[in-house]
């Protein structure tokens, strides 16, 4: 399945493009994959998937190329490290920032990998024993943990994840098939399209984003790249404690519901900080935090696969998009996927061990034309991803009025990322609104309307109790720590 030619095809198709994506500054891995979404409507699963996968990797990787070389980040998973990468293209060191990203990357990547090969099928073997009560802890724990998480200021996550769940109430109401929030607009019966909404909440975005900003292009301060891979080895020989720590983080970060690279990111560089025997070099163009860092950003994204695939609940943004991807090709996530088609899993599983493979080669020929790639005129670009959006969202349902979403997702999105909100947790509610309603209803009517049921078995009382830890844990200890007598 996965060496059949229209699959490689699609591999070595969606790795050029995400490499492309990644490395112009401000075309996110998100929006890759968004973009990509048209296109794999066409597709048969397997292949839709590879491009998924190889897409997204390369794009986290990428994004490097222009944090090095232009100061600007390609991607936000990029963003922890750039200061530090440029300072060391300043003193003449590109080549080997640019090496530890790439090489790291890949081996973060397959690391993430190994976890989920081994912790889907065990997870969702344990999976198969939750009923809807479970279910509704369970996405519960994930929508608070994506408030928690993403925002420096939860509140402002709090606001954008209930703007979502409203946008998931949209259309027939769970079970009495009552319209909300329809308007009277029978399009809108069916709920909100969640692809039109993807697409112009990370790319429309994106292009209002370019229109507004006015700041001049940044200069480019290295003409030619040699040999990135010289030194690696040395590398990976004094830093192996970091590169296995950044992965493992990695791999945790992004299997929490809403948290994705770049919090994985920003997380390992700030430990490899505070462990490192010579904090003082950091941000001065020290290698150790790229190293650590860019180890982090791509095994968080085979974490993020884990509750995707497992449960249903996606672990970023990129694979809130994947699932609708999933739904569409049949694959619908969530335990009995291990059972009824588990040759679809072990595509997957394969996949992703040939995109961390395939981003060696590929990424250094993207260094080498990377002067190239970053040349590209923004204002003959934009346009261009602006045509393929409403092209792309229309040939979905062959409808207007998902043009007409997409469009105002992506005024929605720009103006809340202007007043610095969070989008994961405004996708999140969106993703796992439906879900959270359904077992809710589910579980009253087993019940009879007792509440007390969703306590009663062990696993859920077992969320339940965490879920209200997190929900009311802090809050409890900033009242204690008020209260706390001050020493004279």
């Amino acid at each position: 399945m996965v060496f059949e030619p229209v699959t490689l095809m699609a591999i070595v198709g969606a790795a050029l493009f995400g490499l492309f994506v990644g490395a112009v500054p401000g075309l996110t891995a998100t929006m890759a994959t968004a973009l990509l979404v048209p296109v794999t409507f066409f597709m048969p699963p397997i292949p839709a998937i590879a491009a998924m996968v190889t897409a997204t990797a390369m794009a986290i990787f990428s994004g490097d190329i222009p944090g090095c070389l232009l100061r600007i980040p390609g991607t936000p998973a990029s963003a922890a490290y750039t200061d530090e990468a440029y300072a060391m293209t300043r003193k003449g060191q590109a080549e080997t920032a640019l090496g530890a990203g790439l090489v790291f990357s890949a081996v973060g990547g397959l690391f993430g990998t190994v976890v989920l090969i081994l912790a889907a099928p065990t997870l969702a073997e344990f999976a198969l024993n939750f009923s809807s009560f479970e279910y509704f802890w369970l996405v519960l724990l994930g929508l608070t943990c994506a408030i928690f998480i993403t925002a420096d200021k939860p509140l402002k996550g709090l606001v954008t994840l209930l703007l979502g769940l409203l946008v998931a109430c949209v259309g027939l109401g769970n079970p009495a098939g009552h319209p909300r929030f329809t308007l009277g607009n029978a399009e809108l019966m069916g709920g909100i399209g969640m692809i039109p909404m993807m697409i112009g909440m990370f790319a429309i975005s994106e292009v209002i984003r370019y229109v507004v900003d006015t700041s001049p292009p940044a200069e480019l301060v290295v003409e030619k790249v040699g040999n990135v891979l010289k030194g690696q080895w040395q590398l990976a020989k004094r830093y192996p404690v970091q590169i296995l720590r950044g992965s493992t983080l990695g791999t945790a970060v992004g299997a929490l519901p809403g948290a994705g690279a770049d919090i994985a990111a920003w997380m390992s560089y700030a430990m490899s900080k505070k462990f490192s025997k010579e904090p003082q070099k950091f941000g001065t163009g020290h290698v150790e935090g790229i190293v650590e860092s860019g180890a982090a950003n791509n095994s968080a994204l085979a974490g993020a696969w884990i509750p995707a695939l497992v449960f249903g609940i996606p672990g970023d943004s990129i694979t809130a998009i994947v699932i609708g991807v999933l739904y569409m090709k049949n694959m619908n996530p969530g335990p009995t996927l291990f059972t009824t088609n588990p040759q679809n899993i072990y595509a997957v599983f394969l996949l992703f061990i040939l995109a961390n493979l395939v981003m060696v080669p590929l990424g250094l020929l993207c260094i080498k034309v990377a002067k190239r790639i970053l040349q590209v005129p923004r204002n003959v670009l934009m346009p261009l991803i602006l045509l393929f959006c409403l092209v792309g969202t229309f040939a979905i349902n062959n409808s207007i009025f998902d043009v007409g979403i997409m469009l105002a997702a992506g005024v929605v999105a720009y103006v809340l990322e202007a007043n610095r909100f969070p989008i994961a947790p405004a996708i999140l509610g969106v993703v796992l609104g439906g879900m959270l309603e359904e077992n809710f209803i589910t579980s009253m009517i087993k019940s009879n309307g007792d509440l007390t049921a969703f306590f009663m078995r062990p696993i859920a009382a077992g969320l339940a109790v965490a879920t209200l830890l997190v929900w009311f844990l802090p809050p409890l200890l900033r009242l204690l720590r008020g209260r706390r007598p001050i020493a004279a």
